[in-house]
């Protein structure tokens, strides 16, 4: 018992709505994930080199925003504004995509979710960080991926589920996207009635404007070694296409990337709990160790159970990884500037995914189909390394 107390210590009402939020729209948007890219190749007719277009803007300007969104919420001095228009946008794009005719339609619609996810993201981070006490940071990101990625995991499934209910080859792809806005809804909802603005320092009477706190060379370096580990994370879509070059079909794909949300899923907040004791920095190294030797399994991988395995312990990685990074950058900012450090981290990761997307796909070209996965256990190792020996020297407390 004493452990689910402990567990249970931090989830605020705050961070636990937000959890529930960011699970309905990830349930909205990752319906579409998967079948987006067929509607455009075979309903509109579009190219694959505009599917690669509008992914790669959408991508793009959800990095970019990030960053604006995160200073503009500093600025502000509010964090709920920002989150309630961010929910608000990506919710409203879905219904949005349904009335597409031309492929245009659906970059506009794209475009107005990640607009969305750019001007919330920053600001919800914030949000969690200045809504529980900082020794708990890391069970309350890793609570938020956790229901983050349920919803991814659910997404798909319930596309899945729609689909086999419609006429054999004819799925109504727009009934579809019109569905995906009812949990999206749902979740704006939630934000309004159920989150609340963490109350700002009280201001003595005639006291001049605060001045912002400076990003710290400890976030700066920190930053600089992860972009190490960002620079060889090429998008998820190339464990797709390895998964496909070994006879997977769509549906053993979608089963298999839920599979890898599901694990995620279970286990981000126990590993969020985990890194509030023994360090958020080495847990995040496991975390990079599993990265490593997940690639390197797809690069050696010959037979189809060991994609099985491989995806499932990938959930390993984002579980050690992604809400304990943002607990890292909580503790290496202040409050009056933790949005922007938060929109800083993740808007350059951001960038750099779209790089090493790239770089993966000249190494997959003009190498082998085995290359991005050796570069990117490669660029793990190496950030993982430097990471620890810099936390050594430093002796950080969290």
């Amino acid at each position: 018992m004493g452990f689910f107390k402990d567990m249970r210590a931090g989830l605020t009402r705050n961070v636990t709505y937000l959890g529930v939020v960011s699970g309905l729209t990830d349930i909205s948007s990752e319906m579409l994930y998967p079948i987006v890219p067929v509607f455009l190749t075979s309903v509109l007719g579009a190219p694959m080199q505009v599917v690669g277009i509008i992914e790669g803007l959408a991508e793009s300007t959800a990095s970019l925003l990030k960053i604006v969104g995160g200073r503009l919420s500093d600025r502000a001095g509010k964090r709920k504004p920002f989150v309630v228009a961010g929910y608000s946008l990506s919710a409203i794009s879905k219904p949005v995509l349904a009335l597409a005719a031309t492929w245009h339609f659906v970059l506009f619609s794209r475009l107005i979710d990640r607009v969305g996810k750019g001007l919330r993201t920053s600001a919800r981070d914030a949000l969690i960080a200045g809504s529980v006490d900082k020794e708990h940071w890391g069970k309350a990101f890793g609570f938020h991926r956790a229901m983050d990625t349920l919803g991814a995991a659910l997404g798909p499934l319930a596309a899945l589920a729609l689909i086999s209910f419609m006429p054999a080859g004819k799925p109504d792809y727009r009934f579809i996207f019109m569905l995906a806005f009812i949990p999206g809804v749902i979740g704006v909802f939630v934000l309004l009635y159920f989150v609340t603005e963490p109350a700002a320092p009280a201001k003595a009477p005639g006291a001049p404007p605060a001045v912002r706190t400076p990003m710290t060379s400890d976030f700066k370096v920190f930053l600089a070694l992860y972009s190490i580990f960002a620079i060889g994370n090429s998008s998820d879509v190339f464990l797709i296409m390895k998964a496909k070059s070994m006879g997977f079909t769509l549906t053993h794909v979608i089963l298999a990337y839920t599979g890898y949300n599901v694990v995620y899923a279970l286990l981000a907040a126990p590993a969020g709990w985990l890194s509030d004791r023994l360090g958020k920095i080495k847990t995040m190294a496991f975390g990079f160790l599993v990265f490593a030797a997940v690639y390197l399994g797809f690069a050696l991988a010959e037979k189809p159970w060991m994609i099985w395995t491989l995806f499932a312990l990938y959930g390993f990685y984002g579980a050690f990884n992604e809400g304990i990074a943002k607990a890292v950058v909580s503790h290496l900012s202040a409050g009056d500037n933790r949005a922007s450090a938060m929109g800083y981290f993740q808007g350059a990761t951001g960038f750099l995914a779209f790089f090493a997307s790239a770089l993966a796909g000249l190494l997959w070209d003009r190498v082998s189909p085995a290359a991005p996965f050796v570069a990117g256990a490669a660029c793990a190792f190496i950030s993982m390394s430097t990471l620890v020996m810099w936390t050594g020297k430093r002796k950080f407390s969290f």
